[in-house]
C-alpha cells in the first residue's frame, strides 16, 4: 500500500527532504511537494539581486518541476498553493491552489517546511509571495536602487549588514547609504562587531546607532522615516531588514511557541513536532538552535533520514546540528566577516571565499539535481 509523505514548502529545508527522501526509490512511497511558488528561490543572494547586472534571474530561480522530473513521475506530485490548515489527529492539511480554490491533502507522514517571512512583506529577502511576484520584487527595488541618491537600511543584523554593503560596494561613493542600529554595536554586539562596523565605513556607509524606526510615511515619492530619537530621515529608498515571522499560521496553536513576535513549532530531540506521531519540522518555522543556512541542511537531511525510518518500522535518531557552528556575513563583494563556534574569528579573505564572492550561487544546482541531499 503507498505511503504518502507531504512536505509542505519548497525552499532549502522542503527541497532538500524530498531529494533525500526520493533518492532512496523506497518502494510504494509517494512525495506530495507543496510550495506557494513555481521555483526554487535562492534567497541568500537576494541581497546582491537587488543591485542591477549582477545576478541573473535564472540564477537564483529555478523550477521546482525541474528539480522532481528527474525521479519516477508516479513518486511524487508538485502541488502548487499554500497551506491553510493542518489537522493532525485526522493526518490531512488543507491548501488553498493557484486558483484560489481548495484541496484537501492526506498523509501518512508529513514535513512542515514553509520556512520564514520578513517582517515588512514586501521586502525579498526571504520568499515574497509567487514566482512572478518575487522577480517583480526584486527588480523594483533595483531599479529605484540606480536612481536614489539617499537609501536608509533599518536592521544591522547580518541581513541589514549585508544589504548596506552591497548597496555601499556599488554606489557609496556615489549615494549616501544609512545603516540604522538599535544597540551600540551590529549584529548584537558579537566579537565580529567592530570588524563589520569598520569594513562598512570603507564603503561610505554610515551608521546611526540607538535608533529605532518608529513609523514611516510616503511624501511626494520619498518615504520619510520617524526614528526613535525625534529625528526623521527622508529617503529615496527604504529597506527594511528587521524580523522574521515564522509562516506557521495554519498550525493548531498548541503546537507552538507562546512567544507572540515568533510562533516556531515546538519539537522534540529527533525534529518531530511535540505530542505527535508522524508530523515533522525543519528549518526556519523551528528556528531552533537558531535560522541560519548550515543548521537548515542538517535539519532537512535528519528530517528524511527519521522520517525513512518511521516507515520502515524503525526508530527515528536524534538529530544533530552541523559539526562547526559558523556565522558568516558578506560585507560587499570582495569582504566579509565570521566566526566559528561562538568566538573564533574568520579571516576577511576567509569570509569571501566562503560566502561574499559568490553568495553560494553555485549550490543552486545542487538543490535542482539533487546531490545537496
Amino acid at each position: 500500500m503507498t505511503k504518502t509523505v507531504v512536505i509542505l514548502g519548497g525552499s532549502l529545508a522542503g527541497l532538500h527532504t524530498a531529494h533525500a527522501l526520493l533518492k532512496k526509490r523506497v518502494r510504494d512511497l509517494k512525495i506530495i511537494l507543496v510550495s506557494k511558488s513555481t521555483h526554487f528561490y535562492w534567497n541568500l543572494a537576494s541581497v546582491r539581486a537587488i543591485i542591477p547586472g549582477q545576478i541573473k534571474d535564472e540564477d537564483i530561480f529555478q523550477p521546482l518541476q525541474t528539480a522532481l522530473s528527474r525521479y519516477p513521475a508516479e513518486s511524487w506530485e508538485l502541488v502548487i498553493g499554500s497551506a491553510t490548515a493542518a489537522d493532525f489527529d485526522s493526518k490531512t492539511v488543507e491548501i488553498q491552489l493557484s486558483d484560489k480554490s481548495t484541496r484537501t491533502l492526506p498523509y501518512d507522514q508529513l514535513v512542515l517546511a514553509t520556512g520564514a517571512r520578513c517582517a515588512s512583506s514586501d521586502m525579498p529577502w526571504k520568499a515574497v509571495g509567487n514566482y512572478d511576484e518575487a522577480i517583480n520584487c526584486l527588480h523594483e527595488i533595483a531599479a529605484k536602487a540606480v536612481t536614489a541618491q539617499h537609501i536608509v537600511v533599518a536592521g544591522a543584523g547580518s541581513t541589514g549588514i549585508e544589504v548596506a554593503g552591497e548597496l555601499g560596494y556599488e554606489y557609496g561613493k556615489t549615494k549616501e547609504i544609512v545603516l540604522l542600529c538599535s544597540g551600540d554595536k551590529v549584529l548584537g554586539g558579537h566579537n565580529v562587531a567592530a570588524a563589520a562596523a569598520s569594513e562598512l565605513g570603507k564603503l561610505n556607509v554610515t551608521i546611526k546607532y540607538g535608533v529605532r524606526v518608529q513609523e514611516t510615511k510616503t511624501n511626494q515619492g520619498k518615504t520619510d522615516v520617524v526614528l526613535s530619537n525625534g529625528e526623521t530621515l527622508r529617503t529615496d529608498l527604504y529597506l527594511p531588514t528587521t524580523g522574521l515571522i515564522p509562516n506557521t499560521e495554519y498550525i493548531p496553536a498548541k503546537y507552538l511557541s507562546a512567544d507572540p513576535n515568533c510562533r516556531s513549532v515546538l519539537v522534540d530531540e529527533y525534529l518531530r513536532v511535540q505530542d505527535t506521531q508522524n508530523v515533522w519540522a525543519c528549518g526556519d518555522v523551528v528556528s531552533k538552535p537558531r535560522a541560519g543556512f548550515f543548521i537548515t541542511q542538517k535539519q532537512a537531511a535528519s528530517v528524511a533520514k527519521n522520517v525513512e525510518a518511521v516507515l520502515a518500522g524503525m526508530q527515528p535518531t536524534i538529530a544533530k546540528g552541523p559539526p562547526v557552528d559558523i556565522f558568516a556575513c558578506a560585507v560587499g563583494r570582495e569582504r566579509g566577516v565570521g566566526r566559528m563556534n561562538g568566538w573564533i574569528k574568520m579571516p576577511s579573505v576567509m569570509v569571501w571565499a566562503a560566502k561574499g564572492r559568490t553568495l553560494a550561487v553555485p549550490m543552486v544546482k545542487g538543490y535542482i539535481d539533487g546531490s545537496v541531499a
